[in-house]
């Protein structure tokens, strides 16, 4: 099978910037795919006006994979089913999580294009002990078969620490279409983005946040390198995160607003205020109080508030809500009302549950 390239409308969107949430695995109480919940959830995210979406990623759990769930396949497909009865008339991008050693990132690969997703996000997680050269081996595989979205990955959640020349070398592979940057960490943020403006591919490139802990400020932020003696300018137009698949209305409302003040000279200090709330927020839906044990359920718990999930219920029953979980959540709610999309979605509701 070889690679279907992004149509240039759809490379012009992920250029202009978009909100991609991570899409989560919606669970009946015996841990059984909830399907009409599911369902839910992409129409959700296409009502809000995401730009896209990534299934079969973190937020989906990994355990999807398992032989004894074999969710990999129909997650997929559930969400490109909604995403064509949808008839948008504007781009909208599908992203397919694809991880584990060669053999089966090419499988998966090959599943997202037959189900025709636009590109594969390429988690380099799982796969500690191999070189630098064997990761980039297994993304050019990749790469021909569908576009990449390549991936760093914090090391707290099973990611590891790779060098500005692999980066380098990334940003050269023919196919890379984005690079997902989560490393929650600005010397490893801007190894990428300075390794991205290195390559002759620089314009091929879209950059996406994928750092919790600092969305909005990435978002508003141009970097800038001497490359050869010539400036080149950089930035990270969107978001690949789990954090937006909740309150996903007000991550769209948020990066419009940054694409109209970015670049800005007189930038409002309250912009540093409002990356710290998003930050506080994120801080309760990912759990990094202990070490992020709590993410999936977090986001689970305020998609079971506004009605979108039935539970928090995960595939591996350990994964719950940590202690005080739950009562941060309240917090944010009370501390930042203006977050949240519970009014869009409790007008929306009764629709996206319809079969």
């Amino acid at each position: 099978m070889s690679r279907k390239p992004l149509s240039p409308e759809k490379t012009k969107a992920l250029h202009d910037g978009l909100v991609i949430p991570a899409q989560p695995l919606a669970l009946t109480e015996e841990r059984k795919l909830d399907e009409r919940h599911q369902r839910a959830l992409t129409r959700y995210y296409i009502a809000a006006g995401a730009g896209g979406v990534a299934v079969g990623v973190h937020s989906t759990q990994f355990e999807i994979r398992e032989p004894q769930h074999n969710l990999y396949e129909p997650v997929l497909r559930l969400a490109a089913e909604e995403v064509e009865r949808a008839k948008l008339d504007r781009p909208f991008i599908k992203i397919a999580g694809i991880c584990g050693p060669t053999a089966q990132a090419l499988e998966e690969a090959r599943t997202a294009a037959r189900l025709g997703y636009d590109a594969g996000l390429v988690s380099m997680g799982g796969l500690k002990d191999w070189t630098e050269e064997q990761h980039l081996e297994r993304v050019r595989a990749v790469a021909e078969v569908i576009p990449v979205v390549g991936f760093y990955l914090q090391p707290s959640v099973g990611g590891r620490i790779f060098s500005f020349g692999f980066w380098r070398q990334l940003a050269d592979i023919d196919g890379v279409i984005a690079i997902k940057i989560a490393p929650f960490n600005r010397y490893q943020t801007i190894d990428v983005v300075r390794a991205v403006c290195y390559s002759d591919r620089r314009d091929q490139i879209a950059l996406y946040t994928g750092n919790d802990d600092n969305i909005v400020n990435d978002l508003l932020t141009t970097y800038r390198f001497n490359v050869g003696g010539k400036t080149v300018e950089k930035k990270i137009v969107g978001g690949l995160l789990g954090h937006w698949c909740v309150w996903t209305k007000k991550a769209v409302e948020l990066l419009d607003e940054i694409k109209r003040v970015r670049g800005d000279a007189t930038l409002s200090a309250d912009w540093y205020r409002r990356n710290i709330e998003v930050t506080e927020a994120n801080a309760a839906f990912f759990d990094p109080a202990h070490n992020f044990a709590g993410c999936i359920p977090g986001i689970h718990e305020v998609l079971r508030r506004q009605g979108l999930m039935k539970g928090t219920w995960c595939l591996n029953p350990h994964e719950v809500l940590s202690p005080g979980q739950s009562e941060e959540i309240d917090r944010i709610y009370r501390d930042y009302p203006h977050l949240n999309d519970d009014d869009f979605v409790r007008a929306h509701l009764s629709e996206w549950l319809a079969d």
